[in-house]
């Protein structure tokens, strides 16, 4: 099986760096034309000197900041009334770590727009441009947590479940139209984020990072973190026709981390 993107383009949301970097990597070998989606413009443009440019595409950045949502929703705007996308990521920043205490009204606001409405905003204004081409797919970068709330990640939690639910019900409404939409529930991957996590649990417990790092690596069944460029390859999957039946699924990626059977 060889996965051709080739006449495809993509917005990859969050691809200046770790999964999402990863993810646009991947779409461009296999012959997409990739917008990459971030708010370090110095980053975004170095990102795009990684992809690749064998099927003759000519990639794009958008610079835009998720965590403000009004100027995001405007920045889309501009962008889809004269971009057409077949292959939609939804992927950000996590919220702020915390546990329940200390997080306010404002906090909760904040992740839902970041982690929920973003993507609904965007999903929404791709979906006319799927359904004008008969194909379509929406692919959403959620977590494990998703299915075990981790401690010390509620706001992560809560925002990231419900947007695996609205997806699911959007898969609903939009697979007559040969859009699917498909969420992915990562687990520990070797990504900055991951990283600061590791450091303040590492300054809560009183260990290094380093065995923090190992304790998490030791409690996947596969004994190791997940390597970005492995994201990139699920990704490519669910972007391609082969993955055409497979829609409304939530999918591990998670080394087998999760102990859960659904």
């Amino acid at each position: 099986m060889q996965i051709n993107l080739k006449g495809k383009t993509a917005l990859v949301g969050g691809a200046s760096g770790g999964i999402g970097k990863a993810i646009a990597v991947e779409l461009a070998k296999c012959g997409a034309r990739v917008f990459l989606m971030a708010r370090n413009e110095d980053k975004l443009k170095r990102a795009l000197q990684d992809l690749s440019r064998d099927a003759g595409q000519e990639h794009g950045y958008v610079l835009s900041d998720f965590n403000d949502y009004e100027k995001h929703k405007a920045v889309l705007s501009s962008f889809f009334e004269t971009h057409h996308i077949d292959i939609l990521v939804n992927n950000t920043n996590g919220p702020t770590a915390g546990d329940l205490t200390g997080k306010g009204e404002d906090d909760y606001q904040q992740a839902f727009e970041l982690l929920f409405q973003n993507a609904v905003f965007a999903s929404n204004l791709a979906i006319p441009h799927m359904r004008r081409a008969g194909y379509g797919r929406i692919i959403n970068v959620s977590s494990m947590t998703v299915k075990e709330p981790q401690d010390g990640l509620v706001l992560s939690n809560t925002m990231r479940t419900a947007l695996v639910s609205w997806s699911k019900s959007l898969a609903n409404a939009v697979g007559k139209d040969q859009i699917t939409v498909n969420s992915i529930l990562t687990g520990y991957f070797e990504t900055d984020r991951l990283k600061s996590l590791m450091e303040r649990q590492a300054e809560q417990e009183g260990l290094s990072v380093a065995e923090v790092k190992q304790q998490r690596a030791d409690s996947i069944p596969v004994k190791r973190l997940g390597k970005p460029e492995e994201y990139g390859y699920l990704v490519s999957f669910l972007a391609s026709p082969y993955a055409a039946f497979l829609t409304g699924a939530a999918i591990p990626l998670d080394g087998g981390l999760s102990k859960t059977l659904y």
